[in-house]
Parts: structure tokens; C-alpha cells; sequence
């Protein structure tokens, strides 16, 4: 799984602490923040993704789980633990999200085993903690149709960045990229069509927008071995999901 996304976050903070000591050694005005700096995601958005992205890999584990191909899904069952678990350790106490890293571990030992009953109540443990961090997040954010829209654009912008490391020269090359971007794709359909009914009527023209693109998203990934050839260009991925957040600016 690429990081970028990621880790400009966690980047853009450390660079500001860099300008604020800066500032204070040198008895000057700190400069103010850089526009990437002024759009960060709001810490309830930045949570809300991360527990969206691990659904995201959890789901493409299961479809592989599914389709019997066990140690694929055993690698995408690991990446909630190896690469966003870490990130949101020290925000678990404030989301009133217990603890998990050991349900992951042991989803991961399990699918390794190819155990379905054990991998079933490993699921149900994982997604416990995962359903408390929704009901924290739902009792905080004012509007929770459109919070959930804002967070299902965001997973969604880090599909590109997966497809485009999966396809070289037209080809899919490298099938957990693809896995991972279509988990995002499906996740952050999910989403939208769990709030749909209840976002505003007289949004409903970009509710079909932004549904229309990702239908055409899901028909381009739609199973979950990938094909050899590359249904859609990284590219024309790239500017299809930046039409669907333009679109889904007014529920958000």
C-alpha cells in the first residue's frame, strides 16, 4: 500500500513544529501555514478515514477469502495493523475505540490457517471495536449524512495513488495495489449508499452524479482477481475520481 496520503499529514505537522522552533531561536514572526497546511482534514475526517480504510482492507480480504485465495487475503488483512493502526494508536483512548491490534494479529494468524470459523470471530471482534469508533464519531459531528460523504470522497481520492503502483504499460502487474484501490472504491460506495436516503432531496441530481461515477469505478473493478490488461487508465481513474468529488461537494 502506498503512504503518501498518508504521511503528508503527519509531515506537514512536524514541518510546522520545525518552523515554530525556528521562529522562537530567531525572535521572529513564524510565516503562515502553507495552503497544503491550511487543508488538512479535520481530525474527526482524518479518524473517520483511517476506520474506513481498514474496512476497506478487510473487505478485499474477505472477497479473497472467498474467492479461496487465502494467503492474498491474509496480506490485505494485515495491512490495517502494519501500515494505519499504528497511526491511530494514540487517537483510540479520545474515540472511545477499544483496543484491536490483537483481533488483527490473530485475523491475519488465522486466514494463514485457513480456519473460516475462526476467521468469522475474528471478523466479529474486529468489527466491535471498529462500530464503537462509529458510534463516538456519530455523537460528535453535528451533520452525520454529509460527515460520512466527506469521509467516503477522502478514502476514495486514496484509490489513484494504489492503481497506478498495480499498472505498468497497460497491464496489471501488481494485483494488491489493484485489491487494495478496488477495497477503497467499494468501501467508499458503502458509505454514500448508507447515507444516501438521508442526505437532502434537493441534492439528489449530484447524489446520482456522484453514484454514476462510481458505478463506472466498480464496472472497472469489478472482480477481485484482476484481469491482465488494465480496464482503465491510472489516469482516467485519476480525473474520473476527482469528477465524483466536484460532484459530491454540495453533500459534503
Amino acid at each position: 500500500m502506498r503512504m503518501r496520503s498518508l504521511v503528508s499529514g503527519l509531515c506537514t505537522t512536524a514541518l510546522l513544529g520545525a518552523m515554530l522552533s525556528a521562529a522562537v531561536a530567531q525572535d521572529r514572526p513564524i510565516a503562515p501555514p502553507s495552503a497544503p497546511a491550511q487543508a488538512a482534514l479535520a481530525p474527526d475526517v482524518t479518524y473517520g478515514r483511517f476506520i474506513a480504510m481498514i474496512r476497506g482492507h478487510l473487505l478485499t480480504g474477505d472477497h479473497l477469502v472467498a474467492a479461496r485465495r487465502w494467503d492474498a487475503a491474509a496480506r490485505h488483512f494485515g495491512f490495517p495493523r502494519e501500515e494505519v493502526y499504528g497511526v491511530i494508536r494514540a487517537d483510540l483512548r479520545a474515540y472511545q475505540t477499544p483496543a484491536f491490534e490483537g483481533d488483527l494479529r490473530t485475523l491475519v494468524r488465522v486466514a494463514k490457517a485457513r480456519s473460516p470459523r475462526a476467521l468469522a470471530q475474528a471478523r466479529r471482534n474486529v468489527d466491535k471495536a471498529l462500530a464503537a469508533a462509529d458510534a463516538n464519531l456519530k455523537a460528535r459531528v453535528p451533520d452525520w449524512p454529509r460527515y460520512v460523504t466527506t469521509v467516503a470522497v477522502q478514502v476514495l481520492k486514496v484509490a489513484p495513488d494504489e492503481y497506478e503502483d498495480a499498472v505498468v504499460k497497460g497491464r496489471i502487474v501488481r494485483p494488491i495495489g489493484y485489491q487494495t484501490a478496488r477495497g477503497f472504491i467499494l468501501q467508499a460506495d458503502r458509505m454514500i449508499e448508507t447515507v444516501g436516503p438521508d442526505l437532502p432531496g434537493s441534492r439528489s441530481a449530484a447524489l446520482a452524479e456522484v453514484r454514476a461515477g462510481l458505478a463506472q469505478l466498480k464496472n472497472a473493478f469489478a472482480a477481485v482477481i484482476p484481469p491482465g490488461p488494465a480496464v482503465m487508465d491510472p489516469a482516467a481513474m485519476t480525473a474520473l475520481v476527482a469528477r465524483i468529488e466536484a460532484a459530491a461537494a454540495p453533500l459534503m
